[in-house]
Parts: structure tokens; C-alpha cells; sequence
């Protein structure tokens, strides 16, 4: 069998557009997979589909579809993508509005659903990690806002047997949304664990798109990445044993080799011996990255072994408000006045009832990535104060911004540049559900 050629087209929610477009027109893919949801992107879905029913899905979807449709139309190329996020039908009703538009005949849409176990959670009253200050799901009350289970590949294997064009989920582990195409492919059975081992391996490597060939990595001077500005998302050819080489299009900038694929191999894996998947505990303590040219690393090597019992849920929650004001001062003893004006804050925090809240008051430049501890020998020529306070209300959190901008003329001198913003905290927490709380379901919309 000839190798199967999957793309990333994106690595999160708001990543480029262009890269993607590249690859659909001359990648000669059979598959292009937009990774779009960090852990907190479906709860915030859910607060917009609460405010618009027909929405809760990505905001770049339509911008996306518009710009890779008619190439993988036209040449054959399926898109999958977890876009859906806490609204998936409502996304593929946007994909085939787009395709109207775009005035293309003919479209599949699948749409898999199943995800969302709020109700669950609820019910069962879940036990909840890295949630301080509650244990139990009940303890959250009316601030729970969502709870989605990670689902794996097989749950999107029933929609890539429908023959769609496009396949939108919801929550899906990052890694199946690759693995579910190349099982679909190679007719990898489901409890071939070193195949599937072997499949999360590639689809791992791929999913934070262009990390994999460039992206987070340059460090002038000491690593240096070309043309970044024109980097170049990858794409894997995979041979029927799973094996793998990591590519990118030619005439693209940024660079595809070991230290660029060991780099994202590591990246968010805690246990290489032991990565928790729905599908696999896959194993990549054995993988092996070789070059095989420029910008060609051919990647193996990772095992496998029987899938966890219980899937992984990220359940959302409301978590107060973060009011935030910036103001800068420039020129000869910049640093001091910033401090003054730091001073005075905490003094009306105080005042306001605030001052045992949670909250970040920092010289932008001097101590806002190390602390006071560092910056200390140099004298800047301008600062930017910032302070941002965690708080109960959106009117408290509304005070800070209005106390920042008092400085103009209740603080230090030739303070300027003052800006204010409030936004609702939303959290997440984990929680582990069984496989049997889960339902997934397909549905097929076309033109």
C-alpha cells in the first residue's frame, strides 16, 4: 500500500490559516486534521453557546473552511477537525453553509456527538481533581458550566465509514483525531495495541502543528529556525505499519529534524512509558527519530498497551473575575514612579475591601516573568505597571481597571498609556467517568 499523507492543519484554536490552505492545495494529502481545543476552549464554547444556541462552536471554522474546501474537494482530501467544540451540529451546519457559498455541488458532513457528560457528572455526583476547594461535583453548584469526556478513535471511525468529507467532533483526545483516519486506512484492529501505540506516536507528533517543524523553538543565535515568518505546517507519511516520516511542504520556512521532533515528542507527556490515551497506553520509551534528509525524520518505535478502563473528562466551571489595569511611565526614574504607582494601588485595594484577594501588581520588563529577585542592577528607561486582581463580581474586578486609570492624575508623574479589562475566570478541573457514560453518535448532513 502506498503511505498514507496526513497534515495538521491547525494547532490551536487561533493558529494560521495560510499554512493549512498550502497544504490542502499541493500537500497531496488523504487527510487534513485541525486540532483546535485546549482544555478551557470547550467550557468558554459553552458560555457562547449559552448565550447564542446556534453557536458554541469555533469561531475561525467558517474562515477555515473557506480557505481549504475547494482544493480537498477537489482532490479528494478529508477534513477532520474537533472545531465542533461544545456545539458539533451546529458546526456542520456552518461547514455546509460555507460550501453553499463556496457554490461546490456536493458535500458529506459527519458529525460526531456523545462528548458532553454533564449530565453524568452531575448525576453520579463526580469525584474531581485539581478543583481546590471542591471534591465533588455537587460542591461547584450553579458555576459548573460543562463536563466532556475525551473520546477516542473509535468513536470516529463509524463517521469515516460514512464516507464524509468532512468529520466534526467535539472533545476528542488531540492524538485520535490522526489515529482514527489511519485505522480507517490500514484496518488496524482496536485492540492491536503496538499499531495503535504506534498511530498515537504520529498523531502526537503532528498535533500542535507547526511545533513539529519549527514553531516555539527558535532561539537566535543558538538555534536558529529559517523563515519563520513563512513556517510551514507538517504532514506525516505513514507506512501500513505505522511508521512514520515527519515533512513538511518544500519552498516552506522553519526545519523538520531530530531536535524538532524530540522537542514535541516530550512536549505534555509525563510517563513516555505510560501515555494515557482512550485508545492505548501507548509506550514511547523505544521510539527511534532518524534523518533521512532535510527536513525528513522518519519516526518509530512506540508500543502499546490495553486501553484505560475510564476516560478522562474536563469539567469547566465559573471561578470568579480578574479585573486588570496597565499604565507606563517612561524616562529617568521610569522604575521608581512605576513602584509609587504600585504603592498607591495597594493602598486602595485596601480600601476597596480587596486587598487579601488573589492578585499580580508587576513592572512589565523588570520583575513580571522572575519576581523581585531579578532586574534589580539595571535602571530601565520605561516600565509598564500592571496589576490584575482576582475578584467575586464584575464590579469589583471593574474597580481595578478604574483605580489604574485614577493614576493620571492622582499618582506619579507622566503616567500614560493606561488600559482596563475585566473577563470572567472559567476553570477546569479533571474527572474520570466510565467508558459506559459515554454514547457516541453520528450524524449525517450533505448538499
Amino acid at each position: 500500500m502506498k503511505p498514507f499523507r496526513i497534515g495538521a492543519g491547525a494547532g490551536y484554536a487561533g493558529d494560521r490559516i495560510d499554512p493549512a490552505q498550502a497544504l490542502a492545495e499541493r500537500g497531496g494529502l488523504d487527510a487534513l486534521v485541525f486540532e483546535c481545543l485546549a482544555e478551557r476552549t470547550i467550557a468558554l464554547a459553552q458560555l457562547r453557546r449559552a448565550r447564542d444556541p446556534e453557536h458554541g462552536y469555533d469561531p475561525m471554522l467558517q474562515s477555515r473552511m473557506r480557505a481549504v474546501l475547494p482544493a480537498c474537494v477537489r482532490q479528494g482530501v478529508r477534513v477532520i477537525s474537533n472545531m465542533g467544540a461544545a456545539h458539533p451540529q451546529a458546526a456542520g451546519a456552518a461547514v455546509l453553509a460555507v460550501a453553499r457559498e463556496l457554490g461546490l455541488t456536493r458535500l458529506r458532513v459527519a458529525v460526531v456527538t456523545g462528548d458532553d457528560v454533564l449530565a453524568w457528572v452531575r448525576a453520579h455526583n463526580a469525584a474531581l481533581t485539581e478543583c481546590p476547594g471542591a471534591e465533588r461535583a455537587s460542591a461547584l453548584g450553579e458555576r459548573l458550566i460543562s463536563a466532556n469526556a475525551y473520546l477516542g478513535a473509535e468513536a470516529l471511525l463509524p463517521a469515516l465509514a460514512t464516507g464524509a468529507d468532512v468529520v466534526i467532533t467535539g472533545r476528542v483526545a488531540d492524538p485520535a483525531l490522526f489515529l482514527a483516519p489511519l485505522m480507517h486506512a490500514f484496518g488496524w484492529r482496536g485492540d492491536d495495541w503496538p499499531q495503535l501505540g504506534q498511530g498515537v506516536l504520529v498523531g502526537h507528533l503532528l498535533e500542535c502543528a507547526a511545533q513539529v517543524s519549527g514553531g516555539y523553538l527558535a532561539d537566535p543565535g543558538h538555534l536558529d529556525v529559517p523563515d519563520l515568518h513563512d513556517v510551514g505546517f507538517p504532514l506525516a507519511e505513514v507506512q501500513p505499519d505505522g511508521s512514520a516520516v515527519i515533512t513538511k511542504l518544500d519552498g516552506t520556512g522553519g526545519r523538520v529534524d531530530r531536535l524538532s521532533c524530540t522537542a514535541q515528542l516530550l512536549y505534555e507527556i509525563e510517563n513516555p512509558a505510560r501515555y494515557l490515551q482512550p485508545d492505548v497506553v501507548a509506550d514511547f520509551s523505544h521510539v527511534q527519530l532518524q534523518e533521512q534528509g532535510p527536513n525528513r525524520v522518519r519516526a518509530w518505535g512506540a508500543g502499546g498497551q490495553p486501553r484505560p478502563a475510564q476516560l478522562k473528562a474536563t469539567v469547566g466551571y465559573r471561578d470568579g473575575w480578574i479585573g486588570e489595569g496597565q499604565i507606563s511611565y517612561g524616562g529617568p526614574g521610569a522604575r521608581e514612579r512605576g513602584e509609587l504607582a504600585l504603592q498607591v494601588l495597594q493602598h486602595r485595594l485596601q480600601r476597596l475591601g480587596l486587598g487579601a484577594a488573589e492578585q499580580r501588581a508587576e513592572l512589565i520588563g523588570v520583575d513580571a516573568l522572575h519576581g523581585p529577585s531579578r532586574g534589580h542592577d539595571r535602571a530601565p528607561y520605561e516600565v509598564r505597571a500592571r496589576l490584575a486582581v482576582r475578584c467575586a463580581s464584575r464590579e469589583q474586578a471593574e474597580q481595578v481597571g478604574q483605580e489604574v486609570e485614577a493614576l493620571y492624575v492622582n499618582g506619579p508623574a507622566a503616567g500614560g498609556g493606561v488600559t482596563q479589562s475585566v473577563r470572567e475566570v472559567v476553570a477546569v478541573a479533571s474527572a474520570l467517568v466510565p467508558r459506559e457514560a459515554v454514547q457516541p453518535r453520528v450524524q449525517v448532513m450533505e448538499l
